[in-house]
């Protein structure tokens, strides 16, 4: 085995993620119950692992946030697993938030293709990570995450070398301690959730621990965009009518109005709740509220306050 290679090898044997768990060691022997009970068990572990990295994910809210701000995305890499994770949160962003799918990305090893098959070698290219971001015409208003469970995936880190050469934010979600990838990050993410119950299945706690780190930091920083009033997912696209009937209720919950006032407000806002909800408090019409609600960057409750003032001031 030449010399690189062997490195390569004994590093990968010292992952946390590599290493054979005490608790699972006899799950082909177990009845079916057991079995599926022993594997939930390690999922309670997944949470405490999460918890670890929640000062620096909050800091990392902020940071991505401030860049979206301006007109900058937010781009998550990764090869297999962490690729599709990366992928299915940006996905999700555009009918829930309201955002263009531009606005938050994925990339994965290995093209599209990888989303459905293993394409093999694909994450041990560095220089192929950092021409799919190149592709990308990064800006120093961006935010690069890399996603990797073993935190040393060659076309991760190749990617946030990159990204962090154009002036990026980079930061790393991994499931190690002390990672390679933490090196070329500003801000790590690293819920170490030890070994699989199936060794190396980082399909398995490592990935969960990813979905949950990905859901609190896009819902974070789409809190921070104003995208959420309250609770409520005020940007959402009434695309169908599910959710239509969704925009009524959210109208609905946000303003106290009835479903058909509310129905008629968002006809005339063009489905958009967060201008029907304006409209309806301040009771006045959508191009009015459209425009308010853009001078304060999309925040209702910037709004609000703004507006009670002003009133105010006409009365005296």
């Amino acid at each position: 085995m030449p010399a690189e290679q062997s490195k390569t090898a004994e590093d990968l044997a010292r992952l946390d993620t590599e290493q054979r768990n005490p608790r699972t060691m006899e799950l082909d022997t177990l009845p079916t119950a057991l079995m599926v009970k022993v594997l939930h068990d390690e999922n309670h572990t997944v949470p405490q692992a999460v918890d670890a990295a929640l000062d620096e994910l909050a800091r990392l809210v902020d940071i991505a946030a401030e860049r979206l701000h301006k007109g900058g995305r937010l781009i998550y890499i990764g090869a297999g697993t962490s690729g599709r994770l990366g992928i299915l949160d940006a996905s999700e962003c555009p009918p829930t938030f309201g955002v263009t799918p531009d606005t938050v990305q994925g990339i994965i090893a290995g093209g599209d293709v990888a989303l459905r098959s293993s394409i093999e070698g694909a994450e041990d290219d560095q220089s192929r990570g950092e021409a799919d971001l190149a592709s990308k015409n990064i800006t120093t208003d961006d935010v690069v995450v890399g996603i990797a469970a073993s935190g040393r995936t060659p076309y991760v880190i190749g990617a946030l070398k990159y990204a962090r050469s154009k002036g990026a934010a980079t930061a790393a979600i991994v499931n190690t301690s002390g990672s390679a990838l933490s090196k070329v990050a500003d801000v790590t993410l690293a819920a170490v959730t030890g070994p699989e119950p199936i060794t190396g299945s980082t399909r398995m706690k490592a990935g969960t621990a990813q979905k949950l780190l990905l859901n609190l930091l896009s819902t974070g920083v789409m809190i921070k965009l104003g995208k959420v009033f309250g609770n409520l997912m005020v940007d959402v696209k009434a695309t169908n009518i599910k959710l239509r009937d969704r925009a009524v209720r959210i109208t609905q919950q946000a303003t106290g109005a009835s479903a058909e006032e509310c129905s008629q407000a968002l006809d005339q806002a063009g489905w958009h709740a967060k201008t029907a909800i304006v409209m309806i408090l301040l009771q006045i019409p959508a191009k009015q509220a459209s425009q308010l609600l853009e001078k304060s960057r999309g925040h209702i409750r910037s709004v609000l306050p703004a507006i009670a003032q002003g009133s105010e001031q006409c009365n005296e």
